[in-house]
């Protein structure tokens, strides 16, 4: 399993929520099998999201949707204050 971790600032819960839920059949389209959003617990303004897929092309790609798509578009990306910060993780290697 490949995950894609994002971490962002944002101006309102509720408006970034709408426009995650917009975006669900575009998710399941692009391998996103589960996904958790998550808030530091002192901060409503930040969020940290991560997207399981099961390979890392897939997750790949869906950065990709994110960054051409998305993110570039205040439109589709209401609420998004600053620049996300994302990575792809993998399970670490067992000794």
């Amino acid at each position: 399993m490949t995950t894609l971790h994002i971490e962002h600032p944002i101006t309102d819960f509720t408006v970034w929520k709408a426009a995650f839920d917009r975006f669900a059949d575009q998710r399941t389209a692009r391998g996103v099998r589960e996904h958790r959003i998550q808030q530091p617990v002192n901060d409503p303004r930040y969020v940290v999201l991560d997207l399981d897929f099961a390979t890392t092309t897939e997750a790949e790609g869906f950065l990709d949707f994110l960054r051409t798509t998305v993110w570039s578009s205040p439109d589709r990306s209401p609420a998004l204050d600053g620049t996300p910060t994302a990575m792809i993780l993998q399970p670490a290697a067992a000794n």
